[in-house]
């Protein structure tokens, strides 16, 4: 949490250059500002996942409730 934790917020800014978030580091690339469909949409044309129709539990075009966080996840591609 950028908000709560000011060296998360440092660590953003200094990777994305910008002070937007989300921010999403995907393999090295920074992804700055940007929703759940358009990190779907970078992931499918870089190949790195097949598209799906599946519906999802959790908005992708919008922020989770608070109760639907959980903890951080270090995704390797």
């Amino acid at each position: 949490d950028i908000i709560q934790n000011p060296a998360f917020r440092w660590e953003m800014e200094t990777k994305s250059g910008q002070p937007l978030s989300p921010c999403v580091e995907i393999n090295g690339e920074i992804l700055a500002d940007v929703s759940g469909e358009e990190i779907e949409q970078y992931l499918v044309e870089n190949g790195l996942v097949n598209a799906s129709d599946a519906a999802t539990d959790v908005p992708t075009n919008a922020p989770c409730a608070s109760e639907q966080h959980g903890s951080p996840v270090d995704l390797r591609l």
